[in-house]
């Protein structure tokens, strides 16, 4: 049971994106998770409007569509695909569908998609230290890495003045080493 759990777990977060600074699932996504048609969840939506204030639901923008998103998808540009634009929903978005659509599997795909945001929140909670630990680190070896180049610079500056200084043709009387 855990490992079917674990899989529908993975399955979901493959279908959790970050658009506009927020974790959000697209409604066709949902749509195949909760296994009714897309056009269907929308008009769900729609008839239940005031459930979905813009911080739970919001429409993604053309440019959000086309540069990013539909490029994972792989639709087309012209002709086919989709006439609107994907609905994007937030954790709390995705809590207020389980009061909408009220489906056995509707409930069950629900709860497993609000555990597969928790594990995602308490992944980035958990490796945020780590994260500053890094770089913190990464700062330290910059200035280090900065230092020795200044120092590799000195020396490299040092030893072209002294072939420099080699050289130069000297001035004056050269004395023969048999004399001496």
């Amino acid at each position: 049971m855990e490992n079917i759990l674990a899989v529908q777990e993975q399955f979901i977060e493959s279908m959790i994106y970050e658009i506009r600074g927020r974790k959000i699932m697209l409604d066709f996504d949902l749509a195949e998770i909760y296994n009714v048609p897309t056009k269907s969840l929308n008009l769900a939506v729609k008839r239940n409007r005031k459930r979905f204030p813009p911080d739970f639901m919001f429409q993604l923008s053309k440019i959000e569509w086309e540069d990013f998103l539909r490029f994972q998808f792989e639709t087309s540009k012209g002709r086919g695909g989709t006439r609107y634009f994907p609905y994007a929903f937030t954790e709390q978005g995705v809590a207020m569908l389980s009061g909408i659509l009220n489906s056995d599997r509707a409930i069950e795909a629900n709860i497993t998609i609000m555990r597969t945001f928790v594990l995602i929140r308490q992944y980035a909670l958990s490796h945020k230290d780590l994260t500053e630990k890094i770089m913190a680190l990464e700062q330290e070896c910059n200035q280090k890495f900065n230092t020795i180049s200044e120092a590799i610079d000195y020396l490299l500056k040092k030893n072209q003045q002294e072939i420099a200084q080699k050289q130069r043709r000297r001035i004056g009387y050269k004395m023969q080493k048999d004399y001496l």
